[in-house]
């Protein structure tokens, strides 16, 4: 659709996001490998894979459609910052910056989506 998904703003704080995920799960529990840990690693990932899928697509309601994901992945990854919270997985200073990084990806998003709209 377009510029490459390389240039969007969007896209490069997704990318942003989910190196931060790493980073943050990278102390959580060897237990949670498999769990908590791998789950929040896939839903920031298919953030940022969804923006450039979509980006690659032909129509602007394929491009919406894997925009819709991007924000779901996001939201996904929202509730198990709780989670990972709540269990003490984290440290707060890092989870903080985590999650305000996914509030501006989000806002980013529904932006971008209302760009599209019928």
């Amino acid at each position: 659709m377009g510029a490459s998904f390389k240039d969007l703003i969007v896209w490069q704080k997704a990318v942003q996001l989910s190196s931060e995920i790493y980073r943050l799960t990278a102390s959580f529990p060897t237990s949670e490998q498999f769990g908590l840990t791998n789950q929040m690693r896939r839903a920031s990932v298919s953030i940022a894979s969804n923006i450039a899928e979509g980006n690659g697509r032909s129509t602007r309601g394929e491009y919406r459609l894997y925009l819709g994901d991007a924000r779901g992945s996001n939201c996904e990854l929202q509730n198990q910052f709780t989670i990972a919270g709540n269990l003490g997985f984290c440290g707060r200073e890092a989870q903080e910056s985590a999650e305000k990084l996914s509030a501006e990806v989000s806002r980013m998003l529904n932006a971008l989506m209302n760009k599209f709209k019928g």
